[in-house]
């Protein structure tokens, strides 16, 4: 092991200000010397860019400490400098403070629940969106639209949905005080009980045609691969003349490892790599492998992902992909291939940082090389490695798993983003609920009155203005000041008329698409998250898409060649 000393004018006298800086400045080159311990597996001229830049930095803070003209707060300071240095790696990689840590905790320790319900502020209020199923809300008979007045007697007034989690989330099992509005406008105080229940990992599956199965997986917690052997299992009893099945992994964001790969199984042989960790330490390099027998070897497989498929989602359609075992459908995953550890740092605070990557067995990382605003950014094609997969297709790593079947993204009609936007259709929905008495089967939710919607949307004031009227009111004052707007007012107004006409007409245009938004809406009121997949189903072009695909044996092997 090498030792270095620093060089002695870093401690000048002038630096010395508080005795509590000369604390922290102690513990910083005692931070220093413990960095510099590990340089036996270094090279010189690396140990020499360590020592020599954390000179650097000690100087330049002790300047700035010393000669800056206004009063500067260390700790501040150095968390600027912290943060800087952490943001300049990936975005999963944190420094957490002393004061951060307890909220963390909350947030990232699966010990600790929360209320069992997505929220959202809807006119200023706390409202919850929609209770999980068999969550003590629902359980409580608590539903979508009623609002969160208090949580153990603090006002909910003025809070985000962040503040409000803060206080809801706590240790499985402990009380949680709610009092709770409801839509009539009646407050009832409700003692419940915090638990661990989430969203289920596969809520729905079933045939999608007559000979084509479905099954949707939401996040790899717990059990996601027996509730998957479990649903296909059923579906080759319905139809033992099965001829394909899509595994829908959209909005996936991942989770457990060893469910990614126990999903996996189910389609792949034993003993088959599924995925390698590799990092800097050799205790960080892993490989994980199959452990059982499959279900099912040969059935035609169409895995479908998009931009908000991740990690453990990326893992499965790649494997899938690299192995030449089905073809992957839509749009290029989000690129999360890395693992975290937490370390701790002193004074009661830690870094989370990537300790390895993950890698498929082409050989290739899954994790996007290059980020914009903390997010993931599309590189160019050429810019990737290539990588073969069994039967010797060429595939790219740096930036997520791409479809071996591209298709456009699916957008909502900027009218019905609005109209989301501002609740109407959860608003719309909420009277629907309370005017009815009975809860029909799924099968036969289908709302079809659509002049009773728009004139709910008009009452409550909704009025629909397009991005084309805000680029004219911006273009409007630009001409103003500008003094072109006398010459072009009236070929302005004739364009406004237009839009507005264009505008009212909207809601009426995108009728169908509006309905199965409501129906969308309605269905997951009384059957959670199957409804709400269920009641998209048939007007799901990537899944129809997905259909095509898996009857037409020759295209279907035409993507695996």
């Amino acid at each position: 092991m090498y030792t270095f000393v620093l060089s002695t004018h870093v401690l000048n006298p002038s630096f010395i200000v508080k005795s509590c800086f000369v604390k922290r400045i102690t513990v910083l080159l005692g931070l220093c010397l413990s960095l510099l311990g590990f340089s036996f597996v270094t090279t010189n001229d690396r140990i020499f860019e360590i020592s020599k830049n954390i000179e650097i930095f000690i100087n330049v803070f002790k300047e700035l400490n010393a000669n800056y003209v206004d009063q500067i707060d260390p700790g501040k300071l150095m968390r600027t400098g912290i943060d800087a240095m952490v943001s300049s790696l990936d975005p999963y990689t944190n420094y957490i403070s002393e004061s951060q840590v307890e909220s963390y905790r909350l947030s990232d320790d699966v010990r600790y629940s929360g209320l069992g319900a997505t929220m959202d502020i809807v006119d200023g209020e706390l409202t919850i969106m929609q209770p999980f199923e068999n969550s003590a809300l629902a359980k409580a008979g608590i539903k979508a639209g009623d609002k969160i007045t208090k949580i153990s007697g603090l006002s909910t007034k003025g809070k985000s949905i962040d503040e409000a989690n803060q206080i809801l989330r706590g240790v499985g099992g402990s009380g949680l005080n709610l009092t709770i509005k409801n839509r009539q406008g009646k407050e009832t105080e409700y003692n419940l009980e915090r638990t661990n229940q989430s969203v289920k990992n596969v809520p729905y599956y079933g045939f999608v045609s007559e000979d084509i199965g479905y099954i949707a997986l939401t996040t790899f917690t717990q059990a996601a691969s027996k509730n998957i052997a479990k649903g296909f299992k059923e579906l080759k009893t319905q139809n033992p003349s099965i001829k394909g099945l899509i595994l829908d992994l959209r909005d996936n964001g991942g989770g457990l490892l060893r469910e990614a790969v126990n999903v996996s199984n189910i389609f792949m042989p034993k003993d088959q790599l599924i995925v390698s960790t590799k990092g800097k330490l050799e205790e960080n390099d892993k490989e994980f492998k199959t452990i059982g027998n499959p279900m099912d070897l040969q059935i035609p497989l169409a895995v479908l992902i998009n931009k908000k498929s991740a990690s453990a989602s990326e893992i499965v359609s790649g494997v899938v992909q690299d192995l030449d075992r089905g073809v992957i459908v839509g749009q290029r995953s989000y690129g999360k291939g890395l693992v975290q550890n937490h370390k701790e740092v002193g004074y009661n605070s830690r870094i989370k940082l990537t300790t390895s990557k993950y890698y498929i067995p082409s050989g290739r990382c899954i994790q996007s090389v290059e980020y914009a605003d903390g997010e993931p950014k599309d590189i160019d094609d050429a810019a990737r490695s290539k990588f073969k997969t069994k039967n010797g297709r060429e595939v790219l790593d740096g930036g997520g798993i791409t479809p071996d079947l591209k298709l456009p993204a699916p957008e909502l009609p900027d009218v019905i983003t609005k109209l989301n936007d501002n609740h109407i259709i959860f608003k719309f929905v909420n009277e629907l609920v309370d005017k009815s008495r009975d809860t029909l089967p799924l099968e036969e939710i289908a709302f079809t009155d659509f002049s009773d919607f728009v004139t709910f949307s008009t009452q409550a004031g909704f009025r629909y203005i397009s991005d084309i009227t805000e680029e004219m009111d911006r273009f409007e004052k630009a001409s103003e000041e500008k003094e072109y707007y006398p010459r072009i007012e009236n070929d302005l107004n004739v364009l406004r008329d237009k839009v507005k006409s264009m505008e009212k007409e909207a809601i009426s245009e995108y009728k169908d698409l509006i309905l199965v938004e409501i129906n969308k809406e309605l269905a997951s009121r009384f059957y959670y998250k199957k409804g709400e997949i269920f009641a998209t189903l048939d007007q799901d072009s990537e899944i129809k898409t997905c259909i095509d695909l898996l009857t037409d044996t020759a295209k279907y092997q035409s993507f695996l060649n």
